[in-house]
């Protein structure tokens, strides 16, 4: 009975054993089910999300599409015609485009800098070599960080832009351009905002990159980006602010300037100072965290202080007038503009004016954009020298009219004879003004009184055999001109004659020669304003219609110096383009205009002016000199010019509206001003002696006229018996003439002071104080030479045509006299 009970125990077990393991396994299935039913909701809420973003692109996708297919069918052209414009624009561009506006400098003889000549902007150009590698770097960080990655446009950066378009309902708030688009902004468009101008710019960047490298967008880039205050490009922002070259700044000086192009009126160090600060504060910390500076260099550059060095305009008036029109002459002659001073009629001149005109005021433009460097033959030192001379001697003269200008008034040239250049030029006295005034050196055209008679009259007639002791003789002429004091020498030396200016010599000589052959010398030396109406006796002692120019009278002069050989005056040695190539050489044009023996002869006879005659007491300390005074009638105009074998200078005072000064003649405010001058650049010069002439006559000739010559000498021998009066009528010896032939004048006798065939009145016409010269009209003109002279009045067509008159030097015709480069004075 015991069995089967054990085995039923052990049957229910198993049974046991059986149900727990299925029973596991249902629970086992169960939990697997659970699971599986879980994923699968999870598998269905993954689908659905899918399917929604699926469902979200393909709409966007729709949406883009549309938007493309609007924008093609609406402004496709537009877009398609802004691409085309772009790669157009880029295509035809060179280095030079990026080049197009560049300050001009002005460089004296020793090569020195003395003046800028620019327009609205300051521009100095670097190659890419040249601009400091911290200007690169701080522009990169701070203007644009993945420039050297993209292609000319930041997508990212415009989305950017664009979000904040829509955000800001339509107000451009947030800029997306790189530097490439500022660059094609900078020189291909506008700044106006506006979506039409952002598309351009885009598309032109992108050109940019494809014809460019990144270095030079970034030489362009630097050299055009706007500093404030006129400067543009980080050259002339370090000239302007830190009066020094860009490769000269520190890392500190390099960030502050790259601080101003953001906005150069928030920043405009000048006005917003602690702005600036800022911004380079920014920039550095930015540099830094880009790794592009050390930890040191960003401590001391944070903490460097910045002190600025505004560069001082430099402005030499006269000089800075002077240069800009020798230099635009230079320019137009490059061009193959032909000079001319000569006119057949008044339709040729008119013609010629008008041409003149349009490529003068069209290269002054270009002078203050191009970039040229300017060298020149001016001498600073001597400029200063001449100029104080000039303020000191008519500093007694305060008066001014309603422009604060001085009315009394000096200028003067000054040549180097080595060269023919002009080393000085004043062109009136010194004084503080807005802009350029009147340049008188080379603008102002007056009588030249008795300073003209060595050019038209003696220098000829030395050519035509005369020589100093030819005898001539001083008595009163017909309806021409008296002597100051209104005595008459007879008998007497030619050298005398010149050395006390007799006005009755130079007159009846001038007829011998003729006004057309003595003129004809003036215009061979280009002097500008010789009228038809003055081709009368009466421009042998200066009575023009015009006048002549400081500068005409002092190149005419300094080619008695050379031998005869006239060189046209100029201040340019050469002219450089922005690149250094060569634009205009070395100008060294000349040609002879007298006889070489004829010249030495009337160096010789000027010599004596100096020594005995109307310049006695203006001799220089240590060195050979000649020269000649000038005077008008009642005092109106003074001229002295003179010379030594090393330079030739001369001078005029007057007024500006001629009028009468008390005490004016050519030796005294004049020859002051010469002597001062002249003595201060001749002082560490050794002495040299002129050239003596050539006697050339035939021995007879020669004892003939030393036996007349000493007839003449004892004639002049004084007679106790004789008294005072009838000395001054015989003269007793030089000094003695000189001092009756020099009424009213204190300081040094001057008889060419009483010309009184020379005065200019309001109609422009010269009056004798004798009855019977004063000319109505051109009739009473005519008839007057005809009566005295036995010819007709020559007219244009008379006129004497030298076939070398337009051949090596030529001249132009400019109304200069009172239109200024930017103020009243005239071109240039």
């Amino acid at each position: 009975m015991n069995k089967p009970t054990n085995s039923r125990t052990n049957t229910s077990q198993i049974h046991k054993k059986k149900n727990n393991k299925k029973s596991k396994r249902t629970n086992q299935k169960s939990k697997k089910n659970k699971r599986q039913a879980a994923n699968t909701g999870k598998d269905s809420i993954g689908k659905k999300i899918g399917l929604f973003f699926l469902i979200l692109l393909l709409i966007l996708s729709l949406c883009v599409l549309i938007a493309g297919l609007f924008i093609y069918f609406k402004y496709g052209n537009t877009i398609i015609r802004f691409q085309k414009e772009a790669q157009e624009a880029v295509s035809m561009s060179d280095r030079d485009t990026f080049r197009q506006a560049e300050t001009s400098l002005v460089y004296d003889i020793k090569g020195k800098p003395i003046s800028v000549l620019k327009g609205e902007k300051d521009v100095y150009y670097l190659e890419y070599k040249e601009i400091p590698e911290t200007a690169v770097k701080a522009m990169i960080s701070i203007e644009d960080k993945k420039y050297m990655s993209h292609e000319g446009v930041d997508l990212l950066a415009i989305i950017r832009a664009m979000t904040a378009l829509i955000k800001n309902e339509g107000d451009i708030t947030q800029g997306a351009s790189t530097i490439t688009q500022q660059l094609a902004r900078n020189i291909f468009l506008s700044n106006e905002v506006t979506y039409e101008r952002k598309l351009k710019e885009i598309f032109i960047a992108i050109e940019l990159e494809k014809k460019y490298s990144k270095e030079d967008i970034l030489e362009f880039y630097l050299n055009n980006i706007y500093f404030a205050n006129g400067y543009y490009g980080i050259e002339a922002a370090s000239k302007g602010y830190f009066n020094k070259s860009a490769k000269d700044l520190s890392l500190s000086e390099v960030a502050f300037l790259c601080a101003i192009p953001n906005n150069p009126t928030i920043y405009n160090p000048l006005h917003h100072m602690d702005n600036t600060k800022a911004r380079r504060n920014r920039i550095l910390d930015h540099m830094y965290q880009d790794g592009r500076i050390g930890l040191e260099e960003y401590n001391k550059a944070s903490n460097q202080e910045i002190t600025l060095s505004l560069s001082k305009v430099k402005k030499n008036n006269y000089v800075d007038t002077y240069v800009s029109y020798c230099a635009i002459r230079a320019l137009m002659e490059k061009q193959g503009f032909e000079f001319q001073y000569r006119f057949d009629n008044k339709e040729q001149q008119e013609k010629y004016e008008e041409q003149y005109y349009d490529l003068y005021y069209k290269i002054q433009k270009s002078l203050y954009f191009e970039g040229y460097r300017i060298y020149t033959s001016i001498d600073m030192k001597k400029q200063k020298l001449l100029q104080q001379a000039v303020d000191n001697t008519l500093k007694d003269y305060g008066e001014v009219n309603k422009e604060g200008i001085y009315t009394l008034q000096g200028a003067a040239v000054s040549i180097d004879n080595s060269t023919g250049k002009v080393v000085a030029i004043v062109g009136g006295r010194s004084q503080k003004y807005n802009g350029y005034t009147l340049n008188r050196g080379y603008q102002s055209y007056r009588q030249p009184g008795s300073a003209i008679k060595p050019l038209i009259v003696y220098t000829p007639i030395f050519e035509r055999g005369y020589y100093p002791d030819s005898t001539v003789v001083d008595e009163p002429i017909k309806g021409g001109p008296s002597n100051s004091g209104g005595t008459y020498s007879g008998q007497m030396e030619l050298r005398k004659a010149i050395e006390v200016s007799k006005n009755t010599i130079a007159w009846k000589m001038f007829e011998e020669l003729t006004p057309n052959v003595g003129l004809s010398y003036l215009l061979n030396m280009n002097f500008s304003k010789i009228d038809k109406n003055d081709y009368i006796p009466a421009a042998s002692l200066g009575g023009f219609t015009i006048g002549t120019s400081p500068v005409e009278l002092t190149s005419a002069y300094a080619a008695l110096e050379n031998d005869g050989i006239f060189r046209e005056p100029t201040c340019i040695v050469k002219i450089l383009d922005a690149e250094g190539n060569e634009v205009v050489g070395e100008i060294n044009k000349q040609k002879r205009i007298y006889e070489t023996n004829a010249a030495r002869i009337m160096t010789n006879v000027l010599e004596g002016v100096m020594k005995r005659g109307t310049g006695k007491g203006l001799t220089l300390t240590n060195m050979t000199s000649a020269g000649k005074t000038g005077t008008t009638n009642n005092n109106k105009d003074g001229w002295f010019v003179g010379y030594t074998p090393y330079y030739t200078t001369g001078v005029w005072v007057g007024y500006d509206l001629p009028k009468s000064l008390n005490n004016l003649y050519g030796s005294k405010h004049p020859g002051t001003i010469w002597k001062t001058y002249m003595n201060e650049i001749h002082k560490n010069l050794e002495n040299e002696e002129f050239i003596l002439y050539t006697d050339n006559r035939p021995p007879k000739e020669k004892k003939e006229e030393e036996a007349e010559e000493d007839s003449i000498k004892d004639s002049e021998k004084p007679d106790s018996t004789k008294d005072n009066e009838n000395k001054d009528k015989t003269g007793k010896d030089n000094d003695q003439e000189k001092a009756k032939d020099s009424q009213n004048q204190d300081i040094n006798p001057s008889p060419d002071s009483g010309e009184e065939w020379n005065e200019s009145n309001e109609d422009d016409f010269y009056e004798d104080t004798e009855s019977g010269m004063d000319f109505e009209d051109q009739t009473d003109l005519e008839e007057f030479y005809e009566e005295n002279t036995e010819q007709e009045v020559p007219t244009d067509k008379d006129r004497p045509r030298d076939q070398d008159a337009n051949g090596d030097i030529n001249n132009g015709w400019e109304e200069d006299i009172n239109k200024g480069l930017g103020g009243n004075g005239g071109p240039g």
